[in-house]
């Protein structure tokens, strides 16, 4: 018997009763939903709302565009070949935002048809791709950094500096922006970490400029990019792995599963759970699925609705998780099951 016919059965009243019931059982302050609720695809009851994470992003975009066109404009006046080669790399941090931006339409697209949970993953994949790009940037940094540091090239230390100290103050700005929408979503927190590793990269620049000047010593600048692209890969393979426990469906990695089965076995007529799956469909929207074994008087007094509202009021006051699939079986269909992990 799935949720579905549980809930054709439920009577009016008795099921209302059975939700304020459940409600008071499992309340701790929380809130009772009830039923399959998407939570608004993304927003899932964080605070910050998506129009809003789209005005920071906005924002950060414009930004960087604007401090990318000016180092075009200068680097074509001086034919510095460096300032042009950041001005690309600027550039890939604009498309990771513009990316991000365009994942937040994305990502509130309604389910129909065959995508029956909408687009909402499509942030995961933002997230996966924006780590992976970290990752490949990081790589070549590192590559040239190693070669620079067994033979360094002349570096003009006091244009280093500048365009570094303005390159800092343009990603602080970028970040503090970033930094005050839903980092929760992958998707967002890729076009993050890619202005946070820009900003790291500007400190080290600057540094690594200050030393040149000071000491003369070229090196500093190979040995500033070693240090930040160590912090790329923390930052990028952060992005790639929690996108990956996403993608392949991996319990959250704050979902404790002994503790999810302990509470559905303390409720009342609740006598084991099988088969019990926890993923997730994007950064916030975790999915329980699960089989319980009731006593059989809930089929035969019609008291299993109340064991539903029961089950989902625990895992949405406890555990925030909105949607849940339960499949109800008595004690002797165990005999009749094919294919269930039992642990």
């Amino acid at each position: 018997m799935d949720e579905a016919q549980e809930h054709a059965g439920a009577g009016g009243a008795d099921h209302h009763e059975s939700y304020r019931r459940g409600a008071r059982w499992h309340g701790r302050g929380g809130r009772h939903e009830h039923g399959h609720g998407h939570g608004g695809h993304g927003e899932h009851g964080h605070g910050i709302s998506v129009s809003a994470d789209r005005r920071y992003l906005w924002s950060a975009l414009l930004l960087i565009l604007g401090f990318m066109l000016g180092e075009v404009i200068v680097a074509v006046a001086s034919g510095s070949l460096a300032l042009l080669s950041d001005a690309g790399h600027m550039l890939s941090d604009a498309g990771a935002i513009a990316v991000a931006l365009w994942v937040t339409h994305v990502a509130q697209r309604p389910a129909h048809g065959a995508w029956t949970y909408g687009f909402t993953r499509s942030e995961i994949l933002s997230g996966l791709g924006n780590g992976l790009t970290i990752l490949v940037v990081a790589l070549v940094i590192l590559v040239e950094a190693v070669r620079r540091l067994m033979t360094p090239p002349e570096v003009e230390g006091v244009a280093v500096v500048v365009v570094a100290v303005i390159g800092i103050i343009v990603n602080l700005l970028a970040t503090w922006l970033l930094a005050k929408a839903n980092r929760s979503s992958l998707n967002i927190r890729g076009a993050y970490q890619h202005i946070l590793t820009d900003l790291y990269g500007f400190i080290g620049t600057a540094i690594a400029g200050v030393v040149i000047l000071v000491t003369h010593w070229t090196r500093a600048d190979a040995i500033a990019s070693i240090l930040v692209a160590g912090i790329m890969v923390h930052a990028g393979w952060g992005l790639v792995r929690d996108a990956g426990r996403v993608l392949l469906e991996a319990a959250p990695a704050n979902a404790d599963i002994a503790e999810i089965r302990r509470h559905m076995l303390s409720l009342q007529h609740v006598r084991a759970v099988h088969d019990l799956h926890v993923w997730s469909v994007g950064s916030q929207q975790p999915v329980v699925s699960a089989h319980l074994v009731v006593d059989e008087e809930c089929f035969t007094t019609g008291r299993a609705p109340e064991v539903l509202d029961d089950v989902q009021g625990c895992l949405s006051a406890h555990f925030d998780i909105a949607h849940s699939t339960l499949q109800f079986e008595p004690e002797r269909h165990a005999a009749h099951e094919r294919g269930a992990h039992r642990d």
